[in-house]
Order: C-alpha cells, then structure tokens, then sequence
C-alpha cells in the first residue's frame, strides 16, 4: 500500500480524505456507517458565536446532478458545540475540524478564540461566503478587501492550523487567495457551492424558501476542478479540493490539480460510506500505477 499521509501546514492528514461541513453534521451521525477514524479528518456542521434557526422550509432541492441548499447555518452556536458535542469527539483518532461562520470579522474571531481552547480539534476552517451585514448582505469572500478582513481577525487571535474555504462566485478566485495566503492562511479550500435557483413551474414559485441557494454535487465538479488548478499554481500554501467528488477517480483528479488533500460532501447523502470507499479506491489506483507514495500524484498534471 502507498504512503498516504499530507500535511496541510502543521496538520498532518493520514490519509487526504475529509469531509466537507455541512454534510456530516458532527460526525457522530455516521459512526453506525464508517470508522470515522479510518479519515484524515473531518470538518463539523458551520459553527458561529450564537445559535441559529436557519432559514425556513423548504431549503433543499433535487437538481440535475446536483442538489441545491439554503439550510442558512442553523446550529446551537459555538458554547454549545464546546459543552455538548466536543466531549464526544476529543478522543477520535483523527482530526476533528471546525467550520467558523460569522457575519463580521469580530463574530469570527471570537467563535476561533473559542475552539481554540479545545485541545484536540487541531485546526478551523473559515467560512468567508457569510453574508458581510455591515457591508449590505455582500458575502466577505467574493472581494479582497473583505476576506482580508476576517483572515486577519482570526489570525490575530488563533494560533492553530487555520484553512480558508472560498467562494466560486467571484471573478477571479486566484486574487482572494491570494489575498488570505497574505493575511497569515496555512491553507485554501475551494470550492463553496456555486449560486443557483429552481423554479416548481406549477406554483410558479421558486423550490427554495429564500429563491436562491448553493448548487453542490456532480454538477459543479468540472468547475471545481478548474478552480483548483489555478489556485494551487497561485499561491505557496496547501489547496484542499472539493465540488462533486463521488469516488476515487474525482478524488485523484483533484489531487493532480495539485490539491493536497480532498473534502467528499454531498456524495455523503448519497452513500454515508463514500468516504471509505475512496480511500480504498485511492490505495488500489496508486498500488496499480506502481506509485510508493500519493505526493507522487499532487500536482502531476501533465499540461
């Protein structure tokens, strides 16, 4: 079996399999299905300073290769994950992330000032597709200016791994992480879920109770993809991949983009042992390409 292990700056990944937030709850949800200590880590539901309903009903929709959601957030916020679910996950033999949600740069940091206290969950991953409520409800992550702001804020006051997830609804994704690797991000994750709509043409309403929501799924892979490729050749710091990964092929594609590390996410509704299923996946493909270890495959696009 090849040599699996990555680093995403000082955190070491035994494997480059994650989950990506808001598709694996706590985890804890899964544990009938797969040994969560089988992954190289996963990343909990988004977490913000105070608790949040959501948005109404309904907030997900079926679309073609893909799904559709504006769940808003909805989380009993930050104290409670430390008192309640931290517990149960402070002794897995794996890496236990939180997703950091805000809607201003002091939110944020008070929220990572607070996970890190708890010694073993090793690293965040910021959420900067937040709407921005001081700036009229523009997400901090679609300028340079505003996902500064937040990478700087956290920064100041967290001291562990910290990973930067990106908005796709950009023009130029290259420049905002560009702009976080400045303000002190060990790593990027992209994509975010891509903005998108569905219409029930018999109501005459939209499927979604806000209009809009994140497009997430097969149906965005190949934009991932390309995103990918251009932000790992565009800054120093490890890129972790993720947008409609199903299986070891994805992962692998993602890998020579030049990810380092991958995140599975709706293919979790799909088969709550997907993540499993391409780790394995990954051994067999690198074992049958005679490759000893998988930094043989990162960034080995041949273009």
């Amino acid at each position: 079996m090849a040599e699996l292990k990555v680093n995403i700056g000082a955190l070491e990944l035994k494997n480059p399999v994650m989950t990506a937030s808001g598709t694996f709850g706590y985890g804890l949800e899964f544990a009938d299905f797969i040994d969560l200590n089988a992954l190289g880590g996963f990343i909990v539901k988004g977490t913000t300073l105070k608790p949040r309903e959501g948005n109404d009903y309904p907030r997900m929709a079926e679309t073609a290769s893909g799904m559709l959601n504006c769940v808003g957030l909805q989380n009993k916020g930050v104290d409670y994950f430390c008192e309640n679910i931290y517990p149960q996950l402070k002794d897995l033999n794996t890496n236990v992330l939180v997703n950091v949600s805000g809607s201003s740069p002091e939110d944020y940091a008070e929220c990572a000032a607070r996970v890190a206290q708890l010694e073993n969950i090793p690293a965040i991953e910021l959420n900067i597709s937040c709407p921005n409520v001081r700036d009229g409800g523009m997400a901090f992550g679609v300028t340079c200016a505003g996902a500064s702001s937040v990478v700087k804020a956290v920064r100041a006051v967290y001291p562990k791994t910290l990973i930067v997830k990106l908005s796709p609804n950009v023009t130029d994704i290259t420049e905002i992480a560009r702009a976080v690797e400045a303000e002190g991000a060990d790593s990027v994750s992209l994509i975010n879920t891509l903005m998108g709509m569905a219409i029930d043409i018999e109501r005459r309403r939209p499927m979604l109770s806000i209009s809009t929501g994140g497009l997430s799924g097969p149906a965005v892979k190949p934009v991932a993809l390309r995103m990918v490729w251009q932000v790992a050749r565009a800054v120093n710091i490890p890129v972790v991949g993720l947008g409609g990964i199903m299986n070891a092929t994805d992962a692998i594609e993602f890998l020579m983009a030049g990810a380092t590390a991958i995140q599975v996410g709706t293919a979790n509704f799909i088969d709550p042992a997907v993540t499993v299923k391409i780790i394995d996946g990954m051994n067999e493909w690198l074992d049958k390409h005679g490759c000893k270890d998988v930094h043989e495959i990162i960034g080995a696009l041949n273009s």
